[in-house]
C-alpha cells in the first residue's frame, strides 16, 4: 500500500479522531487530510511531481508531520533532514538527491539559503518570523496550507520511493538510504503487529521525527488511526511526564540514554504513568541492569527490547514475557521477515557462535541513493532467484531457541593482547554498577596491548572512583577484558537521534594527552 493511503482511509474512517497533538494544538483527520491536499496541490504547482526529491527541514512540529505526507500525495520522495544539522552537510544532500523543494520553518532559512546558494530552481516554502514576514527566498507555508486543493493524479504504485533517509554518516559522507512505499509499509505493518497497537493507541513522540525510529511512530499512528502526541525533546522529563497523563498515552518509544534519565530521577514511583500500556527501546540495546530496574518502576507495562538499522528499520523484537528469561536478548526476527547469523561464507554458524546478521523480507531497503558500490557490499543474493538479502555488518550470536544476541559492529570489536573483547559485554557489567549512570567502552591504541580497553563513565555518585571501575569489572569479567583505562565524563557523546557515539567518545580518547 503507499503511505498516503493510511491518511485518506484514516479520515475517511474516523475525520473527528484526534490525529496530531503538537505544539499543544490538536489536530483531527479530517484536517490533517485536509492540510495535505492543499499543500499537495502548491507542490504540484510549483513543478513537484512523482519521483522528485523533497527535503523537510523541521523540528518535531505540527508542519512537519502534514509535510511528509504531503509530499507522498504529490507523488514525490520525502528526506527528513535534522534541524540541527548545519549548512555545509545541508549543502552535500541537496546536491547529492537534487531536490525539487524545500519544506521548513522560518529559523532555519538562514542555513538553507546558504545550502541552496546557487539553486535558483529549487521551490522553498518557509513558516513565517517572529514579525509575520516571509523569509526571504521562501513562499509562505501558512499560505500554502491555505490554498485551494485540487484532485492529484500522480500515477504512482507502491515499488515508487517513499522515502530517503540519510545516514549519520560515521566513517565518510552520509548515504541515502532508498526506501519505497512498499518497504515502508511492510515495516510498519510488521511492527503495529508484535505491539498489539490499535486505533485506540495514544503514543508519545519525543524522538526526533528526521530520525527513522521516530519517523515511523507517525506512520503507524495514521496507519492505524491512532492519536500521536508529538514532543520536541527529552531535556524536562517531568514535564513530558505531565504530557503523558494529561493525553493518557498508552506508548511510549524510548532509547538508552532516555532510559537512562528516567533511572535517575528520584522519587518516582512504581506506575506512576497509569494508562501506559508498552514502552520500545532501539537504537541501542538497554543493558538487562537497566531493563530490571524499569520493569521494577513500570509494573504491568510491557517493555520491547527491539533491534534495527536504517537499512530496513527493524530487524528484532524480545517478546516482553521472554525477559526475565533472557535479559540479553534483542529477540527474534520481526514478523514476515527472517534473519540468519552467518560466517564468512554465508553459512549459519552454531549457537553461541558469533557471526554476521544478515536480514531477508519486504522491509529490506532498495539500495543507496547513486551509490552502487556501497549498495553492492551490503545487498547481495540470497536463497531465492533474484533475491538480494541485507548484510548488516553487526555480529550476533543465537542460542539453542534461535533467540539473538548483539555482540557488537564488526569494527567495533576491541583486539587487546591477541584477544578479542566485545565492547557490549563490558558496558553490560559497567552498567551493573549502581554509581554508573552511561558507559560506553572503546579501544585505545597501545603500543604493548595493540589497543587498551578505555571505559568512558557517566558517574551518578561523585565518590566513584577508577579503582572502584576497575575493582568492579574484574570481578565479572576475564583479565583481558577488564578496562586498563577509565575516563569520567558530565556526559557522553551522542548522535543527533540521541544515541551514544562510540566514534566521537574513541576521537576525544585519542585526543587526550
Amino acid at each position: 500500500m503507499r503511505i498516503e493511503r493510511y491518511l485518506g482511509l484514516s479520515a475517511a474512517a474516523r475525520p473527528d479522531k484526534t490525529a496530531l497533538v503538537a505544539d499543544r494544538r490538536r489536530l483531527d483527520y479530517r484536517e490533517f487530510d485536509d492540510l495535505t491536499d492543499r499543500l499537495a496541490t502548491t507542490l504540484a504547482t510549483n513543478g513537484v511531481k512523482r519521483g522528485d526529491r523533497v527535503l523537510v527541514f523541521m523540528d518535531n512540529c505540527r508542519e512537519a508531520a502534514v509535510s511528509i505526507f504531503t509530499v507522498l500525495k504529490a507523488g514525490a520522495v520525502f528526506c527528513l533532514v535534522n534541524p540541527s544539522t548545519k549548512a555545509d552537510k545541508l549543502a552535500y544532500i541537496v546536491a547529492d538527491c537534487e531536490p525539487a523543494a524545500v519544506l521548513t520553518l522560518a529559523r532555519l532559512m538562514p542555513v538553507v539559503s546558504e545550502a541552496l546558494a546557487g539553486c535558483d530552481s529549487v521551490f522553498v516554502a518557509s513558516t513565517h518570523g517572529t514579525d509575520d514576514a516571509v523569509p526571504a527566498g521562501a513562499v509562505s507555508l501558512t499560505a500554502c496550507l491555505a490554498a485551494e486543493a485540487r484532485p492529484l493524479a500522480h500515477g504512482g504504485t507502491d515499488s515508487d520511493l517513499a522515502m530517503l533517509v540519510y545516514t549519520s554518516g560515521s566513517t565518510g559522507r552520509p548515504k541515502g538510504v532508498m526506501m519505497s512505499h512498499g518497504n515502508c509499509d511492510a515495516a510498519a505493518g510488521s511492527i503495529t503487529t508484535y505491539l498489539q497497537n490499535t486505533p485506540d493507541d495514544i503514543i508519545l513522540n519525543v524522538l526526533p521525527l528526521a530520525f527513522d525510529y521516530g519517523l515511523y511512530q507517525l506512520l503507524m499512528a495514521v496507519r492505524l488511526g491512532a492519536t500521536l502526541v508529538l514532543e520536541k525533546s527529552f531535556a524536562f522529563p517531568q514535564a513530558i511526564f505531565e504530557r503523558i497523563r494529561e493525553e493518557r498515552v498508552t506508548g511510549l518509544p524510548l532509547v538508552p540514554t532516555m532510559a537512562a534519565m528516567i533511572l535517575r530521577m528520584r522519587g518516582l514511583e512504581p506506575g506512576f504513568l497509569p494508562n501506559l500500556r508498552y514502552i520500545t527501546n532501539t537504537a541501542a540495546a538497554l543493558p538487562p541492569a537497566h531493563i530490571e530496574r524499569l520493569r521494577e518502576l513500570f509494573p504491568g507495562v510491557r517493555l520491547y527490547s527491539m533491534y534495527g538499522l536504517t537499512e530496513c528499520k527493524r530487524c528484532t523484537y524480545l517478546p516482553p514475557e521472554q525477559l526475565a528469561l533472557r535479559p540479553g536478548s534483542v529477540g527474534i526476527a520481526i514478523p514476515g521477515t527472517e534473519v540468519m547469523v552467518l560466517d564468512g561464507a554465508d553459512r549459519p554458524v552454531p549457537p553461541g557462535i558469533a557471526g554476521e546478521l544478515v536480514v531477508r523480507g519486504p522491509h529490506v531497503m532498495q539500495g543507496y541513493w547513486r551509490d552502487a558500490e556501497a549498495t553492492a557490499r551490503v545487498l547481495r543474493p540470497g536463497p531465492d532467484p533474484g533475491e538480494k538479502v541485507l548484510h548488516t555488518g553487526d555480529l550476533f550470536t543465537r542460542d539453542a531457541e534461535g533467540y539473538l544476541y548483539f555482540v557488537g559492529r564488526r569494527d567495533d570489536i576491541i583486539k587487546t593482547r591477541g584477544e578479542k573483547v566485545a565492547p557490549k559485554e563490558v558496558e553490560a557489567v559497567l552498567h551493573r554498577h549502581p554509581a554508573i549512570a552511561e558507559a560506553v567502552v572503546v579501544g585505545v591504541p597501545d603500543p604493548i596491548l595493540g589497543q587498551a580497553v578505555c571505559a568512558i563513565v557517566v558517574s551518578a555518585d561523585p565518590a566513584l572512583a577508577e579503582r572502584d571501575v576497575i575493582r568492579h569489572c574484574a570481578r565479572h569479567l576475564e583479565d583481558f577484558m577488564v578496562p586498563k583505562l577509565v575516563e569520567f565524563r558530565p556526559a557522553l557523546p551522542k548522535t543527533d537521534t540521541g544515541k551514544v557515539s562510540r566514534r566521537l567518545a574513541a576521537e576525544t580518547v585519542q585526543a587526550a594527552p
